[in-house]
């Protein structure tokens, strides 16, 4: 568990194709880190698409939202511009972030993926510490919004 704890740097791609450093981000505001399976699946789609419709919240909550998953940042560009997102995906094709904070699948779905990540929902507070963490194990399974937003409004 990382709760407690400095979160893990790291530096991956955005679908922009920009390199994105955690500590470059901390300090301004909260940060809510979303690990999802894959893109154009059902129910990433309905969970990152209703942090889409609900972004005005997280912004009015002093949070930055980002998107991470094994998807390349060309598959990403591709989801974030056909289902609107108005927030950050990045693309950690190399699977060492998601393995860093624990959100990682040895196997995926009965097809034998390996390495995909886990459904799971991070808040890094504005010093750098983790203040929630919740790592689902059935990709089925969508955060506890209510949970998250109730964390972000303590931090505000």
């Amino acid at each position: 568990m990382l709760n407690g704890t400095i979160a893990p740097n790291f530096s991956l791609y955005s679908s922009d194709k920009e390199k994105v450093t955690l500590s470059d981000l901390i300090g301004n505001e909260n940060i809510l880190i979303l690990f999802f399976p894959q893109a154009f699946t059902g129910v990433c789609t309905k969970e990152l698409c209703s942090v889409r419709d609900h972004i005005k919240d997280y912004q009015n909550l002093s949070a930055t939202v980002i998107g991470i998953s094994v998807d390349s940042v060309f598959t990403l560009a591709k989801y974030k511009q056909d289902e609107d997102l108005n927030f950050m995906l990045l693309s950690d094709f190399n699977k060492e972030v998601s393995s860093m904070y624990g959100s990682i699948y040895e196997s995926f779905t009965d097809m034998g993926m390996k390495g995909v990540s886990k459904r799971s929902a991070f808040i890094i507070d504005k010093q750098g510490v983790i203040q929630y963490e919740e790592i689902l194990e059935s990709a089925g399974d969508i955060p506890n919004f209510d949970a998250i937003n109730e964390k972000l409004k303590s931090l505000k």
